[in-house]
């Protein structure tokens, strides 16, 4: 695993494994995206209510300037690109947000829709905000939730892997390389929340995860921050609107060992200790 402390050995990472710079996420599928949040399609808005009208070029030009994508409407086809020093900056935001719920002491939860590649990424920051004192909240454990996939409703089971949530199929095998299925759902966020509060509590101020995660948080006045792909505009419109904290652009889809230096650079700016699982 590459050890980084220094931006410029992140940003040779981030380029070399295409986390950020040409990403393997295609320029039509970005395109189609923005057009369907245009829309307001309830699949890609993934729980968030925009509060203005968001027309595709307004999509187009937000995604350029806080992802890097290319600005160009004429763009149409090939990789798309995400600007590693974007990332970098994101990710330092992200640690000094991180560094302040340390503090604190504040109740977190953790939650992916990409279980098979950022789950060990969220673990090592649950293991480190866990050591420090925050209490890394598991409610709703074992709950089934109805999501809507191209499939139709199929119902899904929350749990939590290493202070992670995440959904099963319901009746699923669990398999120790597929540890959940990928979702956008706000369903699961929303089901942990209910949960949480009809228990009495207590709940979480701060709401760390990807897709239907971060976004119905938001929606909720719930304080949330991740990473988000060239695709995922709903995540970059909540920043835009406050209703997201920080919003860390890098592809969602590469091999699973390639974030763990994220999660070490991030915990080292916000002076953690490194929890990720070796």
């Amino acid at each position: 695993m590459v050890h980084v402390k220094h931006a410029s050995t992140l940003r040779a990472h981030l380029v070399t494994t295409r986390l950020s710079g040409a990403i393997a996420t295609r320029r039509e599928k970005s395109l189609l995206r923005y057009r369907q949040f245009a829309a307001r399609d309830p699949g890609v808005l993934l729980g968030l209510e925009p509060e203005r009208d968001w027309r595709l070029p307004d999509v187009l030009a937000l995604m350029a300037a806080e992802c890097g994508v290319s600005g160009d409407p004429t763009r149409m086809t090939g990789p798309d690109t995400i600007d590693p020093d974007r990332t970098i900056s994101a990710l330092e935001a992200f640690a000094d947000r991180l560094a302040v719920a340390a503090r604190c002491r504040v109740p977190v939860l953790l939650g992916t829709g990409h279980p098979d590649r950022l789950l060990g990424f969220y673990a090592a920051l649950a293991a480190s905000l866990a050591r420090v004192g925050c209490p890394v909240l598991e409610p709703a454990q074992g709950r089934c939730v109805d999501i809507t996939t191209r499939f139709g409703v199929r119902t899904h089971r929350l749990s939590y892997v290493r202070g992670v949530a995440l959904v099963h199929e319901k009746g699923a095998r669990r398999q120790s390389d597929a540890p959940g299925v990928h979702t956008h759902s706000p369903l699961p966020l929303r089901t942990a929340l209910t949960a949480a509060a009809a228990a009495g509590g207590p709940v979480p101020e701060l709401v760390i995860g990807d897709h239907g995660w971060v976004c119905a948080a938001g929606q909720l006045g719930i304080e949330a921050m991740g990473p988000a792909d060239a695709d995922d505009p709903a995540l970059f419109v909540g920043q835009a609107e406050g209703r997201v904290s920080v919003v860390v652009p890098v592809d969602d889809a590469v091999c699973p060992v390639h974030y763990g230096p994220l999660a070490r650079y991030v915990l080292s700016r916000a002076d953690m200790p490194f929890g990720f699982p070796e």
